[in-house]
Order: C-alpha cells, then structure tokens, then sequence
C-alpha cells in the first residue's frame, strides 16, 4: 500500500483534511478551503450545525493549518537575525506596526505566510504567536463554514 494514495485520502477524509490545511500553509502551495468546504458541506446537511463530525473537521483544519503556520515560522528562525539596517517591506512594517496581533491574519493568502515567516525571523515569542496563529485560522473556518452555509441553504 503506498502512504500518499488517492484511495487512503478517501477512505480517512480527515487525514485529507489535515493533509491539505497543513501544506496550504506552509510555502507550498495548497487551497485547503475547498477540501474543508466540501466535506462540511456533507456534514452539515447529514447532521447540522452542531454536530461532533463537523467540528472535528473545523478542529482538524485549524490544527493542521497551524501547524503548518508554526512550520513557517521555525523557518523563519533560521535565518540570519534581524539587523536594523536592513531595508524594510510592507510586512515587515505591518509587524513592526501592530505586533504580534498581526498574527490573526495568518489565515489571508501570500502575506499571512510572510507574516508567520517575520514572526520567526523577529524572534517573536513563538507561544504566543502559536496561540494566534490558531485563533486565527479557527475564526477562518468558522466563517468560511458561515459562508458556505449560507450559500449551500439560501
């Protein structure tokens, strides 16, 4: 049995789930947005709402798109360390800015990777960077689930 196969992905749909929300937010590229909308589709119509199945999808997502918004700031720790000299971009400004709080937006697309990657780069403290990073990327399924209900039940 080979361990990245269509068939083990459809057989444990969460384990595609937190396949999909884990690399679409590190620097590869992904979109873990339609996995996660397709499968609480389903989930919401069989069981509603407030149902156990759906939220360890939203528990799944969040977990794996952390984990891989915290793989992004380990890298970001590797390199060199922060030297005021060095020209500064729109990120990096944002950061500098707001703090750590920039952090909730880790979820948006292109920047919210280069925020993760500032983060480790400016040595932020990486439990609570962990801790909104997963805030964050929770409060973003819970509103692409309100959406995708909205447009599934209208």
């Amino acid at each position: 049995m080979e361990i990245f196969s269509w068939s083990l992905f459809l057989a444990h749909p969460k384990l595609l789930m937190f396949a999909s929300a884990f690399l679409s937010a590190t620097v590869l590229p992904g979109n873990s947005e339609v996995i996660f909308v397709a499968l609480s589709k389903s989930l919401l119509f069989a069981h509603g709402f407030f149902s156990t199945e759906l939220w360890s999808i939203i528990f799944i997502a969040t977990l794996g798109n952390s984990l891989g918004s915290m793989t992004t700031y380990w890298i970001g720790c590797w390199f060199p360390k922060f030297s005021q000299n060095r020209p500064h971009f729109w990120a990096l400004d944002k950061i500098k800015r707001y703090g750590i709080w920039v952090l909730l937006l880790s979820w948006l697309p292109i920047v919210g990777d280069m925020f993760c990657a500032l983060a480790g780069w400016l040595r932020l403290n990486w439990l609570y960077s962990a801790i909104l990073i997963c805030i964050g990327k929770f409060l973003r399924y819970v509103l692409l689930l309100g959406v995708s209900w909205g447009l599934f039940n209208g």
